[in-house]
């Protein structure tokens, strides 16, 4: 069965989605984007996401003609159409057709798309045993270029980055700062646990402020598991008990291996175990149904 894409208001068949070769979002990388994950029925904290698209909208002055209910309510015409359960909606918003100049201002108005699906970022077999990681040379960019917030369109450092470890036989990179701290992954944000505590690079560090990250917190809460933001080194991972990435299409996957170091004992760790089983059993019991 073909895929139905929400396009500018309309569903459509995927082979009649289209944009402009004009669009800025085609052109330029100028655009926002937000990933959700649905399960059961329910869209997974699907007013945090839109909130979030909202203020990364506003960071580059793009001004949204849909409210936020609006979004919420396109988002679930998008997976109803498709007659999915579980899978991942991805949005995504355009500055919109406009010239080959820079000039924003050219664009007459934004142009968004939906696009509900089902998705597998990682084979089972590695949130059960762990995966590899290597150290990327392609660094996090600094904010004072663009705030590691907002979830541009411009996702081409992310994808030199996922080269590198692919290259280097790993699935996913650890990203550094231009200070040498630890931001995040290519795609994920990076927890460790020493001693019991959980801890994770702040985001003035280059980390994405994660929704998946926020629940990661909740839970911690209320494990009453201890959990602090806290600048980290390939050291701390080096030397970690535990290492864990969190994302909105990862969930929660442990981290076994980096830089050819075993992490802890080289296995999946009680207090990863414990927040991976928190997590699905929070996500298919609670969310947006649709």
């Amino acid at each position: 069965m073909e895929r139905i894409v929400w396009l500018d208001g309309k569903l459509v068949p995927e082979s009649e989605a289209k944009i402009s070769v004009f669009d800025h979002g085609l052109l330029y990388g100028d655009g926002i984007f937000e990933g959700i994950r649905f399960y059961d029925g329910r869209v997974f904290r699907l007013d945090e996401h839109i909130d979030r698209l909202f203020l990364s909208a506003k960071a580059i002055l793009l001004k949204m003609p849909w409210s936020h209910q609006e979004i919420v309510e396109a988002t679930l015409e998008a997976i109803r159409a498709n007659e999915l359960r579980d899978g991942y909606v991805r949005l995504v918003i355009t500055r919109g057709t406009g010239g080959l100049g820079l000039n924003p201002y050219l664009c007459e108005k934004p142009s968004m798309f939906i696009i509900a699906s089902t998705i597998t970022l990682y084979a089972e077999e590695y949130y059960e045993n762990g995966l590899e990681m290597v150290t990327c040379a392609t660094r996090r960019p600094a904010p004072a270029s663009l705030s590691p917030q907002v979830k541009s369109l411009n996702y081409l450092n992310n994808v030199m980055a996922k080269v590198e470890a692919i290259k280097a036989g790993a699935l996913e990179g650890v990203m550094l700062n231009e200070q040498g701290y630890v931001a995040e992954c290519t795609g994920d944000n990076l927890f460790i646990i020493k001693g019991g505590k959980v801890f994770t690079p702040p985001i003035g560090d280059g980390a994405l402020d994660g929704v998946t990250r926020r629940v990661i917190f909740e839970l911690c809460q209320d494990k009453g598991i201890e959990i602090a933001e806290r600048s980290l080194t390939r050291y701390d991972i080096y030397t970690a008990d535990e290492c864990f990435l969190t994302g909105t299409a990862a969930e929660v996957i442990p981290a076994v291996t980096y830089d050819d170091r075993s992490i802890g004992d080289g296995g999946v760790g009680p207090v990863t175990k414990v927040l991976q089983e928190a997590y699905v059993a929070l996500t298919r019991s609670t969310g947006t149904p649709f």
